[in-house]
């Protein structure tokens, strides 16, 4: 497609709005910043760079140390309902069910309540997130036990939920590693929910980051993984993996081996993982560029490159929103990588997700480069 074509599509969804349907986390993000030197009660200098944080504790080994932290602000947080504020941008209507306060709405969520349906089933996990200029480390707290299909039921109705994923353009679930009951809540929806459906024209799109599993049983990661092929019959299905997290999960699925991985290309593993997990889209988004494989071969997509990004906690949930927006105005995987790479490159660039008109913009200015 050419960039004609999809400023032409992109503008096109302002005139019909797009339905979504999205869950089931949320989290309180804490920004932070590590102090290397104190000038003063209001100045300091931060590490900048994950190895000197690496650096540091790795110092205090067999010893002890000290290592303040300062927030540089807290904001939306969860896969869920930073990708939902990014779409919202956009000329949607938003349904988000997930873990946004209970019985009452944490304020840190209420933009986003304030421009879409919201349903809350229990508290937000907090994330200590430390911002770096080449990565984050993030560190939660949380307990989703009651993230499960009874509870969604009983919170939200199942008339509530049958129509939203009836009329949806696009279901998303996301953080699955997060949420130690979502594999559970998946099967219940294959079982009860998705076969009480009217057959539609043309499927919707079903989005799935599962976001990093390193902390998850292989045999968890596994089973979750290999339901996605059931949901083809109600949804084109999208999994979405950052490169960490596909290079992993390729190892614990077995197409690599521990040993073999570190040698192996990132178009070797997207498609390793595309054939294996039989989904319609499989989506891998490193921090310069962005992949994709479908039945219609492979694609890559470089993205803007920033040195020093104003905020990176986020960009692959904008990333995410990107692609999907692109997906839904009907653009080619090819050109949805586009969307994905500049809307994340807008986002750690100004600290905020761009508007349809801002997208269209930074993408003429990007591909002019």
């Amino acid at each position: 497609m050419t960039i004609q074509d999809i400023t032409k599509a992109l503008t096109h969804t302002k005139k019909h709005p797009l339905k979504l349907f999205i869950g089931f986390d949320g989290f309180v993000d804490n920004i932070m910043h590590v102090v290397d030197k104190r000038i003063s009660l209001t100045e300091f200098k931060r590490l900048e760079y994950i190895k000197d944080y690496a650096n540091r504790i790795g110092k205090a080994a067999g010893l002890s140390t000290n290592i303040e932290w300062v927030v540089d602000q807290q904001k939306i947080g969860g896969n869920g309902p930073i990708m939902t504020n990014a779409l919202l941008k956009h000329n949607v209507k938003a349904t988000y069910v997930g873990a946004l306060g209970f019985p009452s709405l944490h304020p840190v969520f209420q933009p986003i309540a304030e421009k879409a349906n919201v349903i809350s089933i229990e508290n937000p996990g907090i994330s200590d997130a430390v911002e770096f200029f080449d990565g984050k480390i993030i560190m939660g707290r949380m307990n989703f036990d009651n993230m499960t299909y009874d509870r969604l039921i009983e919170t939200y109705g199942e008339d509530n939920l049958l129509d939203q994923l009836q009329s949806s353009d696009l279901f998303a679930s996301v953080n699955w590693s997060m949420l130690p009951t979502m594999t559970s809540l998946w099967e219940d929806l294959l079982e009860k929910a998705l076969p009480k459906l009217k057959s539609r024209a043309s499927k919707p799109i079903f989005f799935v980051d599962i976001a990093d599993p390193e902390k998850r049983e292989s045999n968890d990661i596994t089973r979750a993984l290999h339901l996605l092929k059931l949901f083809k019959y109600y949804f084109n299905v999208i999994l979405g993996f950052n490169k960490k997290e596909a290079f992993d999960v390729s190892v614990t699925l077995g197409l690599f081996s521990k040993d073999d991985i570190n040698e192996t290309s990132l178009e070797q593993v997207t498609k390793a993982l595309y054939d294996s997990l039989e989904v319609d889209q499989l989506v891998v988004h490193p921090v310069d560029r962005a992949v994709v494989m479908t039945s219609h071969g492979y694609f890559e997509t470089k993205g803007p490159y920033v040195e020093k990004p104003k905020l990176t906690t986020g960009a692959g949930d904008n990333f995410n929103a990107g692609y999907v927006f692109g997906q839904l105005a009907g653009l080619t995987p090819e050109a949805s990588l586009l969307t994905g790479v500049c809307t994340s490159g807008f986002y750690v660039v100004n600290a905020k997700s761009p508007n349809t008109d801002e997208l269209i913009e930074f993408i003429v200015n990007f591909t002019k480069k």
